[in-house]
């Protein structure tokens, strides 16, 4: 309209709408007059693109630029404008207006563009099939809870580089030898073959970081030749040189991430539960990207006919306590091994308990982070002798630990304050070795609260006469042989003489 610049674009509306309308219906479409359409149309119409070489108002860093922002650019380029700024907010006030920083900001932005450093160049990468395979542990931030208890873990992350396929394990203890090649042997199983390279960051489970002569650990050196790969590493603190799965663990977590809120409940019954939703989720991303891992697939090295060892071996004697040691954790073990010496292969996740060279019982590894000591009492290792004994249930060390769930807790709670002292240990350990018979802890525990609820503490008798499994008595049957003369009688026309 008269009085305003036209721009480009509106002429390029103009000669859009022209096409379908008269010269003034065009114009008006475009805002702009009929005289200038017309100009337009004849070719006079000049658009100006000059820009204005002047300013609309006083530079408010004009006493400051050259003498004193500059100088301190040059001097450091790690220097932020926020830094500069309260540099200038606080010596040079009387000539420096607090409400230009945003001017400020971009002024440095500019220059910085035209005399600043080069930066560093991130380099796309093309990765041959079968050639690398690299891996890391990333810690989970989201809440996860196994039974409402907090689950402090991370994942250990392998991806074959080309293809994009991935494997991921949780880990509940540290970066250990254990843990990273248990992990890193499965991904091998999983993917069905072992690349020529594996990269990781610097493990202290993988490398000697404070020992030149020899890089790699001698437990590594016999995993690599074992599998027949390449080891190698990124450089230390240098993370975008292992780009491939940072990007991938970022993924991976704010995937897992969504898919718990969708799910609407960040906790698991237990940690198989936890460990299968982790696999479903990475099941699904490598869904997409199959045709590519097929093909890649063929190119990696064949497995070895048996893995390579993942845990490592101690010794232990089962105490009178029937209890053991194993990495500052105690660990109640059943009592028919009292006395005997054991073999505990210490996995990352199980110890695997070997009385001789039979495997006797399998418990789930706890760990104890720092100096600290943990237990771990399973309430069925010791429960039969706790019945002969029922008193030693009250002053127990382990009392609290031997109730297994909340609801025993609070039948403890309930028994103790409202029985005497002897029938209230007898009822819960009774209670207890009920609970121990097929698997009827978590049935039990609800309907004894369920009553509780109702005012009504169920006796001894109810929950046996309800959870007790009846054995009944097979009766004894006489079975008498028959004659051969009366088999003849079920032949046509046979004669009983």
């Amino acid at each position: 309209m008269s009085g305003n610049h036209i721009t480009e674009k509106q002429v390029r509306l103009y000669m859009k709408f022209r096409k379908d309308f008269t010269q003034e219906v065009a114009a008006s479409k475009a805002d702009i007059s009929v005289s200038s359409a017309r100009r337009i149309e004849n070719g006079r119409h000049q658009p100006n693109q000059a820009k204005r070489q002047w300013r609309t108002r006083p530079d408010p860093l004009e006493a400051v630029w050259e003498s004193v922002v500059v100088p301190i650019l040059q001097q450091d380029e790690l220097i932020t404008p926020v830094g500069v700024f309260d540099h200038l907010c606080e010596s040079h006030s009387d000539d420096f207006p607090t409400t230009a920083r945003r001017t400020l900001e971009r002024r440095i932005k500019k220059w910085r563009q035209l005399h600043g450093g080069a930066k560093d160049v991130m380099f796309l990468q093309h990765h041959e099939s079968g050639l690398l395979g690299i891996c890391d542990f990333t810690h989970v931030k989201s809440p996860i809870t196994i039974g409402r208890e907090p689950c402090k873990h991370m994942l250990f992350n392998y991806r074959l580089a080309a293809s994009g396929w991935q494997y991921c394990q949780v880990v509940y203890g540290g970066e250990s030898f254990a843990a990273f090649s248990d992990s890193l042997q499965k991904a091998f199983r999983e993917s069905g073959g072992v690349p020529k390279e594996v990269r990781t960051d610097s493990l202290s489970a993988a490398y000697r970081n404070h020992d030149n002569a020899e890089a790699f650990t001698e437990r590594y050196k016999s995993l690599m030749a074992h599998y027949g790969f390449t080891a190698t590493r990124n450089n230390t603190g240098v993370a975008h040189e292992n780009g491939v799965i940072e990007s991938s663990n970022r993924h991976v977590k704010a995937q897992l991430e969504q898919a718990l809120r969708i799910r609407g409940s960040f906790d698991f019954n237990c940690r198989d539960d936890y460990e299968g939703f982790i696999q479903q989720l990475v099941g699904r991303r490598n869904k997409r990207i199959n045709t590519a891992f097929i093909k890649e697939q063929r190119q990696l090295q064949p497995l070895p006919p048996v893995g390579s060892v993942n845990y490592s071996i101690e010794y232990v004697r089962v105490s009178r306590t029937s209890t053991i040691n194993v990495k500052r954790v105690t660990y109640t073990v059943p009592s028919r091994l009292i006395g005997s010496r054991l073999r505990v292969q210490v996995y990352d996740n199980r110890l695997a308990l070997y009385l001789g060279h039979e495997l006797t019982y399998t418990l789930e590894r706890v760990y104890a982070q720092g100096s600290s000591r943990k237990r771990s009492v399973n309430y069925k290792h010791v429960i039969d002798a706790l019945v002969k004994k029922p008193q030693a249930f009250r002053c127990s060390q382990w009392r609290d630990e031997l109730l297994p769930n909340e609801d025993y807790r609070c039948i403890w709670q309930y028994v103790n304050g409202n029985m005497k002292a002897d029938d209230a240990c007898r009822y819960i350990v009774r209670v207890l070795h009920l609970a121990s018979k097929k698997d009827n802890e978590i049935r039990l525990g609800r309907f004894i609260m369920q009553q509780l609820n109702t005012g009504r503490l169920p006796s001894l008798f109810d929950c046996q006469e309800r959870f007790q499994q009846q054995t009944r008595d097979i009766p004894q049957l006489q079975v008498g042989q028959h004659s051969l003369k009366q088999y003849g009688l079920l032949l046509q026309g046979g004669r009983n003489d």
